[in-house]
């Protein structure tokens, strides 16, 4: 099976920082986009960054110029470095990820449970 775990969460006061982690493990063969998306309590899910095999990343405006996503291919995990935390960024954050098993040569996207990222004073 394969497990996608996120870390980092926490509460913040607005204008903070926080750094999110995304861990692979288990059947992992290999692993294609990575995705951080966010859900807030009464909304829908919405993608935040993403980010390539290669490293090619794109970012939603909302959080253009403040948030850095990144990854450890070796390692795989996947980060998020956010400053400049605003209230409205409060979610939980969830990990997505097109990941090859070592069981069957398909690609599925795979979900993390999410970590809570609450930005209040």
């Amino acid at each position: 099976q394969v497990q996608l775990v996120e870390s980092g969460g926490d509460l913040v006061q607005p204008g903070g920082s926080l750094r999110l982690s995304c861990v692979a493990s288990g059947t992992v063969f290999d692993i294609r986009d990575m995705n951080w998306y966010r859900q807030a309590p009464g909304k829908e899910r919405e993608l935040v960054a993403s980010i390539s095999q290669g490293g090619g990343t794109n970012y939603e405006d909302f959080v253009k110029g403040r948030f850095t996503i990144s990854r450890d291919n070796a390692k795989k995990t996947m980060y998020l470095e956010m400053n400049s935390l605003k209230p409205e960024d409060t979610a939980v954050y969830l990990c997505n990820a097109d990941i090859r098993t070592t069981i069957a040569p398909r690609w599925y996207y795979f979900w993390g449970q999410g970590t809570q990222v609450t930005v209040s004073s």
